[in-house]
């Protein structure tokens, strides 16, 4: 907790650790099934985030059975339970109350060796740092929901979301050379990024040029369409963020965007860069990014914006 890590982790022996995390939120699109989907995806996510496998997994939910139609319900638990199988995982029940508002998300309980255990902690100073997934869902979330968002950008960013993060363990397994390891999710990418910089005691410089983004999503990185997250993302590195003038002020906005959903992000030994890039497009990423580095630390600044 100290670090703001992603999942608690309990060692059970020599070899093996438990993972669990919880996490759940409100709709972000109207498909039920696609929603129930994204949310379990998320959830699925910090297991992942910590190198770990995902073992088994427990439905919490909220929902306003008083107003809604049950098959509503019965197909967001649908397209959680489609993601939990894809992950190799077992659903084992859950917990449901009636709300006012929809709730959904999962419990989960991963698997670890001690030995492969990454955590957000142990970047090394030099490491390159790879994201997997593509920037901007909150941006294209949030003009979704006021009916300004064209179907084909909404339909790439619920591709983005649904998409496993087992693509970005597997590849940086595969590759070698990861270090430390973290998701990106509502924090953005710059909140996630100073955590990782904060837990290694080291400054990380992000290269706002080089940040993937969200096939056609620009238009909609807006003031009207920032989330009130990511307003608090850019608050919260008050004091412990550097923006140089040579930083790209729409790549600005894509760091402090709030993320659901998001992709990994692997500190790595540059010298399996291109091995972990090879990798992540074999298995299919949605991003293969070199997107920064991680440089001695700079006072009290963790995160700089080139």
């Amino acid at each position: 907790m100290e670090t703001a890590d992603d999942a608690g982790v309990y060692r059970l022996d020599a070899r093996t650790a438990l993972v669990q995390t919880v996490d759940f939120f409100p709709p972000l699109v109207d498909d039920p099934e696609t929603y129930g989907r994204i949310a379990a995806a998320n959830a699925l996510s910090d297991v992942y985030a910590m190198n770990g496998r995902p073992l088994t997994a427990l439905n919490i939910v909220g929902f306003p059975d008083d107003e809604l139609d049950l098959g509503v319900l019965a197909a967001i638990l649908r397209g959680g339970a489609e993601r939990v199988a894809a992950a190799g995982a077992a659903l084992i029940g859950g917990h449901s109350v009636r709300d006012a508002e929809i709730k959904y998300g999962l419990s989960v309980t991963g698997l670890v060796d001690p030995a492969d255990l990454l955590t957000n902690a142990t970047a090394q100073m030099g490491d390159a740092l790879v994201l997997t997934k593509p920037l901007g869902t909150g941006f294209v979330t949030t003009a979704n929901k006021k009916g300004a968002c064209p179907p084909e950008v909404l339909e790439a960013a619920v591709a983005s979301m649904v998409q496993l993060n087992a693509i970005g363990r597997d590849a940086l397994r595969e590759a070698g050379g990861a270090h430390a390891l973290t998701d990106v999710t509502g924090f953005g990418l710059a909140g996630h990024a100073s955590e990782m910089a904060e837990a290694s005691r080291l400054t990380i410089e992000l290269d706002t040029r080089a940040l993937p983004r969200i096939a056609g999503s620009e238009p909609l990185a807006v003031p009207k369409f920032y989330t009130r997250a990511s307003r608090g993302n850019r608050e919260f590195l008050d004091g412990r963020i550097e923006i140089t003038a040579g930083a790209d002020p729409l790549g600005v906005e894509y760091a402090f965007d709030a993320q659901t959903s998001g992709g990994l992000l692997i500190a790595v030994d540059p010298a399996h860069v291109d091995r972990l890039i090879d990798a992540l497009r074999r298995r299919g990423a949605l991003a293969a990014e070199v997107v920064g580095r991680v440089v001695a630390r700079r006072g009290a600044v963790a995160i700089v914006l080139n």
